[in-house]
């Protein structure tokens, strides 16, 4: 918004001096305060095709702009940068737009069609700590998506045929056939263990008796497999909403299997002559295309490999019009991506319409000890123990504080902590301490009915203009975390107005009923700063509560 402005003015005056100009100049906040407020190289991009060097460009510039009522003061830096200090006119002018409901939503996507596909847990056990980590990221990607003018689109995969689900079914049939007496002392180690698979035998049992018993072995499993199937999937989709999250569609590797894609598949990759048979199998020629080594398709027994129907399923999102293809995966999954990006250049799609994003490990910590990943030991590991331990705005804030790239240690003491040293609290407890006063304001009959804007030069302190600032940068933000993929951009941005509000809030006096037109422009800028927190929170899934409790340290 501001660079927009300062980009504009360089643009006519860049036009009245008769020079040309390219737009990837930059214009930048600068790390020290000295420096101003924005600072740009536009001079030294710009210097060599109008035959000039960046200094004497720069000081042509800097004679003009600076006669502008808009600049505090504008000056030349080093060899050709120029320094913006912008008057506090500006800020005052522009902070009205602050107050809009729909603050930061923009057209930034111009409709541009994104599916994200995340967590697409396994469908053979509950949702996990991982799947809560990527629920977040994607979600949240998703609101910001959405607010700024993209189409996104959130599916799960559902990988519910192949080995991983017979053996499900093996699991159930085992537990169901311990209920009706039979003693299993020799349980395979690859079989699901859980308690969720006594669960789903019980619940089978109360429905079906012992008439299952009495099935061929084939119905039987079958019979198994498409409970347990539903039960998980019902588990999942519970799991997800306590977290906040829904998807517009649920993709099932067994559908796309009955449809015949794995057939098609196979078919195209051999009309683009790009498969070879060897040792009774077939195979994918993707060293052509910058993979590793060439995959297997079909195995000489007639099963196909998990490839085929990952291809398949990725040909259905360029099939149904994506401009942008955005996966989420986890940190085991790296040696997915050429191969598969193989099959799609093999098959002339653009494989740059595929982003990959890779979220790495996490480490529970609780009163600093770190939380063994087991069922048997008793600790958390599924994505509804997490939430009940946490809570649903911690959880989700924790998940969201770091890049996806990064390892995240979550610490489950701090995430319960009702101080300010939680940050997701220290937050909310802004949102709710600007309620308060709010209530206050209106006791004192001081309110913002018919306030007159020219007022808001009286908001002239260094913290204030600092706070209008801030705030001004928000729909940049956003814009920022839909190029970059990063939504941990607003959980920093957030924090941050939140220490500054906090700061401002233990400094100053805000309302006070012997100063009622400077008690109106702060109760002005402070239901600013509600405002751009609530949108944040709703952005990141986290509630914006109207009033709180804070425990002394």
């Amino acid at each position: 918004m501001l660079k927009a402005k300062i980009r504009s003015d360089i643009a006519q005056v860049m036009e009245n001096l008769g020079y040309k100009y390219r737009n990837n100049y930059s214009v930048e906040v600068p790390k020290s305060l000295e420096h101003g407020d924005f600072s740009t190289n536009i001079a030294m991009v710009c210097s060599k095709m109008n035959r000039i060097k960046p200094v004497n460009l720069a000081k042509k510039l800097v004679a003009e702009l600076e006669k502008k009522r808009d600049y505090k003061s504008v000056s030349l830096a080093g060899a050709g940068f120029i320094n913006f200090t912008l008057s506090n006119y500006v800020y005052h002018h522009m902070m009205p737009m602050i107050m809009f409901n729909d603050y930061g939503a923009s057209n930034y996507g111009r409709k541009q069609k994104v599916i994200l596909e995340f967590v697409s847990a396994n469908p053979t056990g509950p949702l996990n700590v991982v799947s809560a980590r990527a629920s977040a990221y994607g979600d949240s990607l998703y609101r910001i998506f959405k607010y700024v003018g993209f189409e996104p689109f959130r599916e799960f995969y559902v990988n519910d045929a192949g080995n991983q689900v017979d053996i499900l079914a093996e699991s159930v049939e085992l537990r169901y056939r311990e209920l009706h007496g039979e003693v299993i002392t020799d349980f395979p180690p690859e079989a699901y263990n859980g308690e969720y698979i006594k669960d789903i035998a019980a619940k089978l049992n109360s429905i079906e008796g012992s008439k299952l018993l009495h099935y061929s072995e084939k119905d039987r499993l079958d019979r198994m497999k498409d409970y347990a199937l539903e039960e998980i999937h019902r588990m999942q989709v519970v799991s997800l909403e306590k977290f906040g999250v829904d998807f517009e569609n649920w993709m099932s590797e067994k559908k796309l299997r009955q449809e015949g894609s794995i057939e098609e598949v196979l078919s195209y990759l051999s009309e683009a002559n790009v498969t070879f048979e060897k040792d009774d199998a077939i195979w994918f020629e993707s060293t052509r295309f910058g993979d590793e080594k060439d995959r297997v398709l079909m195995r000489a027994d007639g099963t196909i490999t998990y490839i085929v129907p990952d291809i398949a399923y990725h040909l259905t999102k360029y099939q149904r019009g994506f401009d942008i293809i955005i996966d989420v995966l986890g940190p085991d999954h790296h040696g997915y991506v050429p191969r598969l990006k193989a099959a799609l250049e093999a098959l002339s799609y653009d494989q740059n319409k595929l982003e990959v994003v890779f979220l790495q490990h996490i480490n529970l910590f609780s009163d600093g000890e770190l939380v063994k990943m087991s069922k048997r030991a008793g600790k958390i590991v599924t994505m509804d123990e997490l939430i009940d331990e946490a809570g649903k705005d911690a959880t989700r804030y924790f998940f969201l504080d770091r890049r996806p790239n990064s390892h995240l240690n979550f610490d489950l003491a701090l995430a319960k902590k009702t101080t300010n040293e939680n940050p997701v609290f220290y937050i909310q407890y802004a949102h709710a301490r600007i309620c308060s006063m709010i209530k206050k304001a209106k006791k004192e009959k001081i309110h913002l009915d018919n306030f007159d804007l020219k007022q808001l030069k009286k908001l002239d302190k260094v913290e204030e203009i600092r706070l209008i600032k801030k705030m001004l940068s928000f729909p940049e933000i956003l814009n920022q975390i839909t190029d970059k993929r990063e939504p941990h951009r607003l959980a920093t941005f957030t924090l941050e107005l939140a220490g500054m509000f906090h700061k401002y809030y233990a400094a100053y006096t805000i309302i006070n009923p012997r100063y009622k037109d400077l008690s109106s422009c702060r109760l002005f800028l402070i239901s600013a700063i509600k405002n751009v927190l609530a949108i944040s929170l709703e952005l990141m899934g986290i509630s914006a509560p109207t009033s709180m409790k804070r425990k002394n340290k």
